[in-house]
């Protein structure tokens, strides 16, 4: 059984970040081993057909013998501020990039919105009851022991933090935590898997026209697409609508407790709040992504 031991310093100096250095590495495991990540299938079936690509595949191949990553310094940091971070190896960087373009680029405002709301419920958490809720909430192989966190995911011998504190990092891409540390000072990192993972590449369709009937066909559907996070322009695209029209609609839709916002840098993705997938619930099921659409053309 791994620990890492807590002093009062520690439990003041915790704190979250998002890392893209690691979704991509952790990602491209995926890929190697997908039985283990089948809640992820919908992107697989793509990123599987990327690596067929020989040149992309030469060029990733690095990937495979990386065993050791940096904790994040930053709690938004951009993927070649990360890079920076890696110990120098020939063609490392370059690998990274490769598979950052092609298979975590074109998904990461997504993927990142999704650590984002995980981030602010643990925060809410951490508010009204406490760091020791957060940590045991992160993921059921964590326990406590007076000052000391237990789990079989963390290092042996037992850690001590020594008043650094600690990052913790939600991630898409894992089966159970990590613990990482860096060369020199800094805080190491615990990462975990995020909540809401499954609802990553899917989407719902109302079965019916009720929430049609009740919110127009525009915000109906645009209350669908936000079952899982999504900006104003990446709406409009799916829609059809304007980015004009969708703003305001998502502002009714956010008056009305229906969707809820996070702010990341310029960008601000939406996300169907409870009440609105208990809503979604009763009117359709899910939709993978890749499935057909039927994009409105309209306004409600």
């Amino acid at each position: 059984m791994g620990a890492v031991r807590f002093g009062v310093d520690d439990i003041v100096n915790v704190r979250f970040a998002i890392s893209p250095l690691w979704e991509t590495l952790a990602s491209y495991r995926a890929v190697l081993d997908p039985g283990l990540h089948v809640i992820h299938l919908p992107w697989l079936r793509s990123a599987l057909t990327l690596l067929r690509d020989a040149d992309l595949a030469e060029r990733t191949a690095p990937l495979k013998s990386l065993v050791r990553t940096p904790p994040p310094r930053c709690p938004l940091a951009e993927i070649e501020e990360e890079l920076a971070l890696l110990a120098p190896a020939p063609g490392l960087a370059d690998a990274v990039r490769a598979w950052w373009a092609a298979g975590v680029q074109p998904y990461w405002p997504r993927i990142r919105a999704v650590l984002e709301a995980d981030i602010a419920y643990r925060a809410r958490q951490l508010a009204e009851d406490g760091i020791r809720e957060v940590f045991a909430g992160l993921n059921p192989a964590l326990t406590w022991s007076g000052d000391t966190l237990l789990s079989p995911h963390l290092p042996e011998p037992a850690a001590c933090l020594d008043g650094a504190g600690i990052t913790l990092v939600p991630t898409a891409f894992a089966v159970g935590c990590r613990f990482l540390t860096g060369d020199g000072p800094g805080q190491p990192a615990l990462l975990y898997p995020t909540r809401a993972v499954g609802t990553l590449w899917e989407r719902r369709e109302p079965a019916d026209d009720s929430l049609a009937r009740l919110l127009g066909r525009s915000r109906a559907r645009l209350l669908a697409l936000t079952s899982s996070p999504a900006t104003t322009t990446q709406l409009a695209a799916r829609t059809g609508l304007s980015p004009g029209a969708v703003s305001q609609h998502l502002a009714v839709l956010r008056a009305a407790g229906l969707v809820t916002s996070h702010r990341y840098r310029r960008e601000v993705n939406y996300v169907a709040s409870d009440l609105a997938v208990a809503l979604l619930e009763r009117g359709g099921g899910p939709v993978r992504e890749g499935q057909a659409d039927r994009e409105p053309t309209g306004t409600a």
